[in-house]
């Protein structure tokens, strides 16, 4: 088998491996397989946002699966651009008002890209295919800045923490609850373009 890679993946590729890519979800976030089908119509609408791109980490087969983007998907990550009138932007301008005022809110807020999931299959993870991933999806991103959410963890001791912060995402908005999930969640940003930072 040749070594992983990561590629952009346009709609209609990403259409095609929905069912691939909920998968890997499901098994990196220690979901129930049922939540891949809940899920599944609402990624089919992120791809129609303003700004959507996404990217694969894949293990090809054989060297023609390179150039055809076949293979094992290992890996996936997506995003779009933030507007108003999305649910994530709402939620976190509340937790931002509350926490800084609205007019700091709405700074945060402004010209920027989420990003939306990044996930790599449990049994791929530790080779630095997620920093790989997360280099793809925002080479060239038009936007001045991402924002992401990501569960809270104690110590920030898991490899999502380590990798955000390796890459210079800072402090947004901590222990910040989502309508409708009791999770304590952190808000990171950092300015794009993106580059590699030393701890």
């Amino acid at each position: 088998m040749q070594q992983p890679y990561v590629a952009d993946l346009a709609p209609e590729q990403m259409r095609d491996r929905l069912h691939e890519a909920l998968s890997i979800y499901v098994r990196a976030m220690g979901y129930p397989a049922s939540v891949a089908r809940r899920r599944a119509p609402m990624w089919a609408e992120h791809a129609l946002r303003p700004g959507w791109r996404a990217a694969a980490v894949l293990a090809p087969a054989a060297e023609e699966d390179h150039a055809a983007l076949r293979g094992t998907l290992l890996g996936i990550a997506y995003g779009y651009t933030g507007a108003s009138h999305q649910w994530w932007y709402e939620q976190v301008h509340r937790g931002l008002s509350r926490a800084r005022g609205s007019t700091a809110a709405e700074q945060v807020l402004e010209d920027y890209f989420e990003l939306t999931e990044l996930h790599i299959h449990p049994s791929a993870q530790g080779q630095g295919l997620g920093d790989a991933l997360l280099g793809q999806l925002l080479g060239g991103c038009p936007a001045s800045r991402v924002l992401l959410s990501t569960p809270e963890v104690v110590g920030e001791a898991n490899r999502a923490w380590r990798l955000y912060r390796r890459r210079g995402f800072e402090d947004v908005l901590r222990d910040f609850r989502f309508d409708g999930d009791p999770r304590a969640f952190a808000v990171l940003g950092r300015a794009l373009p993106l580059t590699m930072t030393t701890a």
